[in-house]
Order: structure tokens, then sequence, then C-alpha cells
């Protein structure tokens, strides 16, 4: 034995936060108004599977979707999710958007939509698709064929545009209502008993996008009211501003340097320069081209220029990756900070918290106006080439890091990123020349992809960039060893070995040996999970040899020790594999791994059941599946599971009989989990033989109706009650009716721990 395993496993670092029943961000700011567009969309939602709001940019979409979607409350038992798809820009990653914003891991080489109609077959929940103009036909497709395969979900779009699928129902949305001019003026009306501030005229008998500009205003101007004496001047802004809700925010956004006449009288002479003197029939699209154009201006020059680098940024940001991507050539590194400061006081930028610190964003509208003027100053080539070498370094960085203390931080900020990555990656496949930082960029991403559940994303972009590029590059040996590792454990074995014996090759003609090394580790795990332990076996001590000749040491170098023992645990060498199992532990525990700890917790729990040690394999086959739940890994969990299920049918104590009951719960939980990891592993000899073993005990101590009955109840549960009933939580047949509740039954004559061969 490699030392006492029993005792309680190490506290991780903080991790990845476990997915919640539905995810819609906080409002930051008050919602004013739309009560009649609030109550047609429920009421729409209650009617229609599809329902998509439509109207031009800047008029409120997101926030009025997101709002009906905040107070749909009970009527989806599995929440209502958002899916930003405005940063999405290559169609075919559009199921990937919907996976990673459902939290669902894309662990197999099947198409997104398969994974998600499967997933998501028994669950009631809403999807918002927010932004799908730039991908309408895209949008329309995917939304058909969700609807089509699953009759619980119901999808509410937004989009400049309608999506024409079968089915949609369309709310289109005007501006705020900002009172006829003809209208009394707002210093004679009643007044009312709605709230108003000292001093102010009652917030009830004011139009929505009066109130709105006030609740705005006071955001710059705490003591800012709608008074008898201000109130035709704001009255006349916002009727000036077509009561389009972005131009509102941004006319407000000014009130702490100019007065509300100043403002008007500003926005006035714009509006007579760009529309030849009318005033009185502006086009709404004008209208807030013309107000974003006239805040534009109304910034100094500095801030223009940031407002036009930032426009390369996808998502949200950091200041660090601003100061980096935007500094120089008329910005100072050190003026970043207070220049940001500036456009969130315009209402330019956002701001935003996250667990890391703040973080920026640029709502869509003003980000397009911002590239066009990047265009303009023939920019928008360097600017790219810097947000690529800022998020190339965040991948880099995110390697090294990734084997170290701060493991769950790094998968959490490369989340973070995650929308950048992609801008980057599409910048690299698109721009010629550009083809072997978009294979180093795709390969560097391996801890990403792999070990937070992103298999499928990555697969998509290390298939574009190795069909770019066939030089062979140090870039490419990585990609092609990466795409191997990710086939594998997609049970794409097909495509695997191909992959892995090019990059062997590769290495072989050019002297590159930390390819070899990594080429030949993961073709041994193709050869363990194809049942050829000894081949395996011979492959990673190989591999070994090459890591320690070059000095590599890193989360896979652990994972090659801890396959190596598995591999001699196969052919019955416990002794072997346990000395194996304690070297990668102590790494880890040097460390700080978690990740790759995990695995070795599994691999241990199941050497302990080998030798008859069954309580503390139950120990660390839960924290097994407790951390790799942390990062999402899918192969991780239901390893875990699965040997829980055969753990489950051992005595738990002296003249006590084991549960086969909760085994065959846990068993159907399994089952579904591993229709989304790969089919290698369920005929896998060795993988899949607890499985096999834990059916045949609970087959023999059931009666047939309840071996069927229990398995069936595991496998509604989601991945969460899954996960749940295996950390001994209990939990439900289908995340929310309670299942069969445990059963003891004297179990079925069982031999003594068998070794696998």
């Amino acid at each position: 034995m490699a030392g006492d395993w029993t005792a309680q496993p190490r506290e991780p670092a903080a991790g990845p936060r476990e997915p919640e029943p539905g995810r819609l961000p906080a409002e930051v700011t008050g919602f004013v108004g739309r009560r009649r567009e609030l109550a047609e969309l429920a009421e729409l939602l209650a009617a229609a599977r599809l329902v998509t709001v439509t109207g031009p940019g800047g008029v409120g979409k997101s926030r009025l979707a997101l709002r009906a979607a905040a107070r749909s409350g009970g009527t989806f038992p599995d929440g209502a999710w958002l899916v930003d798809v405005a940063p999405v820009q290559d169609p075919l990653l559009l199921g990937h958007a919907l996976l990673e914003a459902l939290r669902l891991t894309d662990g197999t080489a099947r198409p997104p939509l398969d994974v998600l109609t499967e997933r998501l077959a028994d669950r009631r929940l809403l999807l918002v698709l927010d932004g799908c103009e730039h991908l309408v036909e895209a949008c329309a497709e995917l939304a058909d064929a969700l609807l089509r395969a699953l009759p619980r979900l119901r999808l509410l779009t937004t989009s400049r545009t309608a999506l024409r699928a079968s089915g949609e129902h369309l709310l289109t949305l005007a501006p705020l209502p900002v009172g006829p001019a003809s209208e009394r003026p707002l210093s004679e009306r009643p007044l009312s008993d709605g709230p108003t501030p000292a001093g102010g005229l009652p917030a009830g008998e004011l139009p929505d996008a009066v109130r709105l500009f006030a609740d705005r205003a006071r955001a710059v101007l705490p003591s800012f009211q709608v008074t008898a004496a201000n109130a035709e001047a704001v009255g006349l802004l916002c009727r000036r501003l077509d009561g389009i809700p972005l131009a509102v925010e941004l006319a407000a956004g000014r009130l702490r340097a100019l007065s509300v006449e100043q403002i008007t009288a500003r926005l006035d002479d714009r509006f007579r320069l760009l529309t030849g003197g009318s005033r009185t029939a502006l086009p709404r699209h004008q209208t807030l081209r013309t107000t974003i154009g006239w805040s534009h201006e109304l910034c100094t020059v500095q801030e223009r220029l940031l407002w036009a680098r930032l426009s390369v940024f996808a998502g949200s940001f950091d200041l660090e990756a601003a100061e980096y991507v935007c500094a120089g050539e008329g910005i100072e590194p050190e003026d970043v900070l207070d220049l940001l400061d500036e456009l969130v006081a315009k209402s330019v930028v956002l701001r935003e918290d996250s667990a890391f610190g703040v973080r920026f964003r640029l709502l869509d509208t003003l980000r397009e106006y911002g590239g066009h003027w990047l265009r303009a100053a023939g920019e928008e080539p360097r600017l790219l080439r810097r947000h690529r070498d800022w998020y190339l370094g965040v991948a880099t960085w995110g390697e090294v890091e990734w084997f170290g203390p701060r493991q769950a931080e790094t998968a959490e900020r490369t989340e973070l990123a995650h929308t950048n990555l992609r801008a980057a990656l599409e910048f690299c496949l698109a721009e010629p020349g550009e083809e072997q930082i978009a294979l180093l960029m795709a390969g560097t991403l391996w801890f990403y992809w792999v070990g937070c559940g992103h298999l499928g994303e990555g697969r998509h972009w290390l298939d574009r960039a190795l069909a770019l590029d066939r030089e062979p590059t140090e870039a490419r040996a990585k990609a092609l060893w990466v795409t191997g590792y990710m086939a594998t454990l997609q049970g794409d074995l097909g495509a695997a070995r191909p992959a892995l014996e090019e990059c062997r090759r590769q290495a072989l003609d050019t002297g590159d040996d930390r390819a070899l090394a990594y080429a030949v580790h993961r073709q041994g795990c193709a050869a363990l999970i194809g049942d050829d332990p000894n081949r395996a076996a011979e492959l990673f001590e190989e591999a070994l040899w090459h890591y320690r000749t070059i000095g590599e040491l890193n989360s896979n170098v652990v994972m090659a020790m801890l396959e190596l023992g598995l591999a001699y645990l196969f052919q019955g060498d416990l002794d072997s594999g346990e000395l194996w199992f304690g070297q990668a532990r102590e790494l880890c525990e040097e460390h700080g791994e978690q990740w790759a700890y995990a695995y070795v917790l599994y691999t241990t729990a199941y050497s302990h059941w080998l030798d008859g040690a069954v309580q503390p394999a139950r120990a660390l086959a839960r924290e097994c599946v407790r951390l790799n739940h942390l990062f999402h890994d899918l192969l991780g969990i239901v390893l875990g599971i699965d040997l829980l299920a055969l753990l489950e049918t051992e005595p738990s104590g002296p003249g006590e009989p084991g549960d086969l009951c909760e085994a065959r719960v846990l068993q159907g939980a399994a089952h579904r989990i591993w229709r989304t990891v790969g089919t290698p592993f369920l005929g896998s000899r060795n993988f899949f033989g607890t499985h096999r073993e834990c059916a045949e005990r609970a087959r023999a101590g059931l009666t047939e109706q309840e071996y069927e009955q229990y398995y069936e109840a595991g496998t509604r549960l989601d991945l969460d009650a899954a996960v749940s009933r295996a950390l001994g939580g209990g939990g439900s047949a289908d995340g929310s009716e309670p299942g069969p509740g445990p059963c003891s039954v004297p179990p079925a004559p069982a031999p003594s721990p068998v070794r696998n061969s």
C-alpha cells in the first residue's frame, strides 16, 4: 500500500459555484414602466412556446425579456436561463453557447443539439436567447429543432428582426411613452398618491420616458428631481429622443456637466444638422445613432479613442485587459482607469461586479458605434492583434496556473474570459498568417476544454485550426495531441488514434521530445480505454520516461502516473497500482492540484474496494464526485457514482446488508450521465466492470419489478440531483418529486472482491 488514504480528504480551495435552478443576471438599475408590455409578454409566454421581442436597438428588448423571465416564478420548475447570443459570431458555436449557459458539459463528439435534447428531455424551463439578429437563421433553426424535441421547453428570444420560425409569436416593443407635445404641461397635471421625491412632481403622473430620465439622472446627480420648473424641458428632451431608453439614459448621464435645457439645446442643434432642419419626423434608428453620436462628440478626444478601442472586446473585460489592449498611441496605461471611469459616468460603459473584482462591458449598440470609428481610424487590425495577444496570454498563464493551488480560481477566470477567447480564436482563423497562433491558443486551452467540460467546443476550434495549416510546427504538434486526447475522452477513437499517431511521427521527424511524450501518453489512454492494459502500461512507462527526461511536471504527468497505476490494477497488480497512486497523490498535495487529485481519489477508492476496505473506498469515491462536480468534469463524476453504486451493495457493517435499491438508483443516474460521456467507456470491460458487477448483485437480490423501478428512478435524476444523491444527500427521482425510498434486502451471495482482468 502507498500509505493510509482513509484520512479525511483535504479541504479544497473555493471552486466554481455549483449550478442553481435558473441563471439570470441581477438587475443593476431600476426597471421603469412597461407594465402593459410585461403583462402582454406574460400572456404570450403562457400561450405560445416561442415568443420573440422585436424592436430597434436601444429600445429595451433585453431588459423587458429578462424582467418577464424573472417574474415567471414557479411557472418553470427548472428555472429561466439566459443565453447571450450577441457575442457568438460562428453559427456552429450557437449550440455550445447554449450548453455553456445551461452549465451542461459538452463531453461527447455528438452535435450539441443531440446533447441538449437528451439532457433537457424531462425539464420544464424557459430559455432566453438574447440578441439573435446577427444569427437569425441559425437561431430559427435551433429554436425549431429544440421545440420539436422538447415539449416542455419554452423559448423567449430578442432580436431586431423576427426569427420567422414555426409557431413564433411576436411582441414588437415601441419606445417609452413621452407624452404628446399638445398634452397638458406636466407642471399643471393634478397631483396623485404616487411616490415622489420631496419637492418633485408625483412619479405616477410622469410619462415613462420622463420617469426613466429622472431615475438615471439621480444616479449621477442625487439631488435631481422633475419639478414644475424643469418639467417641460425634461419632457421636450425625452420627445427629442423619441423615448428610446438607451438614448434617454445616455442623455441623463450628461447632467454632471450640463443642465436639462443645455442638453436639449445641444441635442436639438445636432438633430438639425443631420436632418436638414426637420425636427418632427426623426426615424428612430437615426435618433438613437444621433444620440450616441452626440454623446461621442461630448467625450474628450481620449475618451472617444478609448471607446473605439474597447469595441474589440466581446462580452466583459477587466481593467488589466483594457490597459494592455487599449493603451499606447494617444493613451498612457495609467490614464485608462480614469478614462474608463468617465465612460462609465457617461453610461457608455457598464460596470459589473464579479468574484474577481470589477469588470466592464459595452452595450452592443455602443460597441458597434465604437467599432465604426475604430475602422475609420485604421486602427482595427492593430487592436485586434493586441486583443489576440492578451487572450493568448490568458490561455498561456491559465495553463501554467492550472497545476497549482489556484486551479479552481483559474477555471473561473478562464470562464469569465471565454467570450473573448472565442473572439481571439475567430480572429486568428479568419486572418491570413494567424493560423499557427490559432493552433497554439486552441491547444494551450486544453486544461479548460478538458477540465471544465468544454470538449465539444475545444474540438470545434482545433479541427478548424488543424485543417488550415499543416506545417509541422510545435503548435501543430500540440494541437494534434490535445485533439487526440479530447477525442479519446469523447469516445471518438477513430479520430483520436490517427491524430496521436501523426503527432508521434512528426515529433520523431522534428526532434520534438515534448510532443513525443504527450503523443505516447495519450496513445496509452486510448489503449487503456480499449481494454489493452498491458499495452497501455508500456506506453505510460515510456511517456513518463520522456517526461522525466525533459523535466516536465504538470497535471498531465500526474494523470500519466495514476493511469499507469490503473493499468496495473486492471492487470491484477494492486501493489504496483497503489505505488503509482501514492506518487500521484504526493505531487497533488505538494502543488495544490485538485482536478487530477479527484481522479487519484477514484483510483484509490477502486483499489480499496478490491482490497475489501469498503468504508474508506466510499469516503474517497464521494470526495471524488464532489471535486469533479466543482470542475464540471462528467467523466470523473460518473466513474465515482458508478463505483458508489457498487459500494452500496456491500454490507455497511457487521450483520447489516447492503442497500441494493439505492445501488440501482445510482446506477440509473450513472447511466444517464454515461450516455453523454462516450461509448467506449460503456463497452470497456475494465471501466464499465463496476457497473456490471453492481447490476448482477442487484438482480440477484431484488425482484424484477424492484430492479427496474429503482433504476428508472435514477435515470430521472438530473446531474445535480444525481450528485446530491451520491454524496448521501438523498434526492428525488426527477429533481422535484420524491422517488422510491431506500430499502434493505438481503444481498445476493457475493464473492470476495475480485480483481478485474
